[in-house]
Parts: C-alpha cells; sequence; structure tokens
C-alpha cells in the first residue's frame, strides 16, 4: 500500500500543475491570445480542444467513412470514453505498484495527465460557464492547450486517410502539462518495457535469494 500511495501522489501532483496552469491561462488569456517564449519557435497560446488528439474529433473522424453522428454524441462518447479508461489505468497503477522497476513511475504520469483533461472535459462546461465562448455543461468542457512548438500549420497531407481536407494539423500541435505527462509516460514505456521487466524479474529474484538463504542459514 506504500508503494502504491507514493505513485498516486505523483499522479496527484500532476494533476495540481496541470490544472493550477489551466485555470490562469483559462482567466488571464483572451481565446486564441498569444505569449512569445522564445520568439515565434515557442508561445503561450491558449485554445480549447474539444475532440481528442491533435484536436481530431470522433464525429467528423466518422463521416468520413460514412458514419453520422453529432458533435455533442462524440464529445460525450469521448468524456465517457476517458473515465472508464481512467478507471483502468489507476487500477493497473495500483496493481503494479511493487513492480522493481521504474514502471509504476510512468504509468502514474499517464494516470496524473488523463485525470488531468479528464477534469476539463467533465467539468469546465460548468466551473467557466460565464467566460466559456461554448454551450458546455457537465460532461461537455473543452481541454485547455496552451504549449506551442510553432513548426508547422497548415493543411493534412491529402494522403492521410479518414482526417478530411478542411482539418488541420499542428506541428507540433497545441498541448498542455497533461498531454506532456502522457506523452513522456507512454514514451518510455513503450522504448523499455523490455528493460523494466527484467529489472523486476532481477529484483524478485534477488529477494527470493536471500529469503532463501536466511532460511538456509536458520535451518544449520
Amino acid at each position: 500500500m506504500k508503494q502504491a500511495r507514493k505513485y498516486f501522489l505523483v499522479a496527484l501532483a500532476v494533476v495540481v500543475v496541470d490544472q493550477v496552469v489551466k485555470v490562469l491561462v483559462k482567466t488571464h488569456f483572451e481565446y486564441r491570445e498569444a505569449m512569445p517564449i522564445l520568439g515565434d519557435f515557442l508561445k503561450f497560446q491558449f485554445i480549447e480542444n474539444k475532440g481528442a488528439a491533435f484536436g481530431l474529433t470522433i464525429h467528423r473522424l466518422l463521416g468520413n467513412i460514412g458514419i453520422e453522428m453529432s458533435e455533442e454524441t462524440s464529445k460525450l462518447s469521448l468524456t465517457v470514453f476517458s473515465i472508464l479508461a481512467v478507471g483502468a489505468i489507476g487500477y493497473m497503477l495500483f496493481r503494479l505498484s511493487k513492480h522493481k522497476s521504474p514502471l509504476p513511475l510512468y504509468l502514474a504520469l499517464i494516470f496524473g495527465g488523463a485525470i488531468g483533461n479528464i477534469i476539463d472535459r467533465t467539468f469546465y462546461g460548468l466551473f467557466f460557464a460565464e467566460i466559456n465562448n461554448y454551450e458546455g455543461g457537465l460532461f461537455f468542457g473543452r481541454v485547455v492547450d496552451y504549449i506551442y512548438f510553432d513548426v508547422y500549420d497548415g493543411p493534412w497531407p491529402g494522403w492521410v486517410p479518414f482526417v478530411g481536407e478542411n482539418s488541420r494539423l499542428f506541428l507540433w500541435p497545441i498541448f498542455n502539462v497533461a498531454d506532456a505527462a502522457i506523452s513522456v509516460g507512454i514514451v518510455v514505456i513503450l522504448i523499455f518495457q523490455g528493460k523494466f521487466f527484467k529489472l523486476h524479474e532481477k529484483a524478485v529474484g534477488s529477494k527470493q535469494e536471500a529469503v532463501g538463504s536466511k532460511q538456509s542459514s536458520r535451518q544449520t
């Protein structure tokens, strides 16, 4: 239980930092207002994401393959799915908290980041009803994004399937602290998952050997 508490505190730290910055941006920036950090390359620019990663929306993706879904239904579906996914991630984190490697740490980053964005989608339609530029309501909020690396802003290449010619591609897309935590966690786990499990097996093996040696010494 102590190990689990440690990792859940990491996730909580991600949520707190993420939400503090989002509230400051939401209440102090005009929509699409930008503040240069490193010239035009790195900016703080306030936008709100009503879709999934890269600003894509479920109803638009489905529409491109001939399946009709209203924007409201797609946003609600995305929010409900996100909540269910976070519940599953939290359960995995609890179960893997005794893992003898850095794996639970990076899973905690994913967990905290996912919660941070869910708070936006679930409650920001209510919390900021008076200043929102959209109808909102419970489960109909939008994710606050603000970190912008101005690498490319233009249409998606025509060969990319299911996107649509009117969709825009941002490289890098505007993101937030929660997105950064999720991305770091996923990338590190994908790259080092084999090493993490080897470290776990080695640590468990060493512990078993130590227990075996202690039992042998007692018997002699």
